[in-house]
């Protein structure tokens, strides 16, 4: 799992950090991401300079967030 391997990733940055957490606390629970990290998410995703990484990692972030937001 990509999110797993980022956290193990020694040259990984803070913003890749925070989503593979926020994917792995999420994943096969009913939690949903928090108001702030679902903006950074977004925000990444619309960034042009973002890496594929972190589209893929933001990608799944925000499609566990809820639709009441």
């Amino acid at each position: 799992m990509l999110a797993a391997r980022v956290l193990k990733d020694p040259y990984a940055s803070d913003l890749e950090k925070s989503l593979a957490g926020s994917v792995l606390s999420q994943y096969g629970t009913d939690n949903q991401t928090g108001a702030d990290l679902q903006t950074l998410a977004s925000a990444a995703l619309k960034d042009p300079a973002s890496s594929e990484r972190i589209k893929k990692l933001a990608g799944s972030v925000v499609s566990q967030s809820t639709t009441d937001r």
